[in-house]
């Protein structure tokens, strides 16, 4: 089973920069990564997809709220993925949780089977 651990969240005043890495184990050859993703979830809100990257790894696609500051990013053998945030802002703190998809690939969580134990990132203003 595919195993995913995500890293690099913290605190950051506004308009700083993080990268997150979601490192994943347990992929064999008899098991494809179709899609590989972040979601975040703010307290009282439901979990939203930020990025995702589709087969292949360079079609990408990325909510409004962080186009253009966010840039999500893969190694070839997908066992890393990555999620550079810069100009972050205060509306960007939430858990973030990296997931995979194995059959497709698009922005509603249900669509993921595995996940992350998620990273929290706050920013502050």
């Amino acid at each position: 089973q595919v195993q995913l651990v995500e890293s690099g969240g913290g605190s950051v005043q506004a308009g700083g920069s993080l990268r997150l890495s979601c490192t994943a184990s347990g992929v064999t050859s008899s098991i494809s990564l179709y899609c590989m993703g972040w979601f975040r979830q703010a307290p009282g809100k439901e979990r939203e997809g930020v990025a995702r990257i589709y087969p292949g790894g360079t079609r990408t696609y990325y909510a409004d709220s962080v186009k253009g500051r966010f840039t999500i990013s893969r190694d070839n053998a997908k066992t890393t993925l990555y999620l550079e945030m810069n100009s972050l802002k205060p509306e960007d703190t939430a858990m973030y949780y990296c997931a995979t998809a194995t059959t497709r690939c698009g922005g509603s969580p249900e669509w993921y089977n595995y996940w992350g134990q998620g990273t929290q990132v706050t920013v502050s203003s």
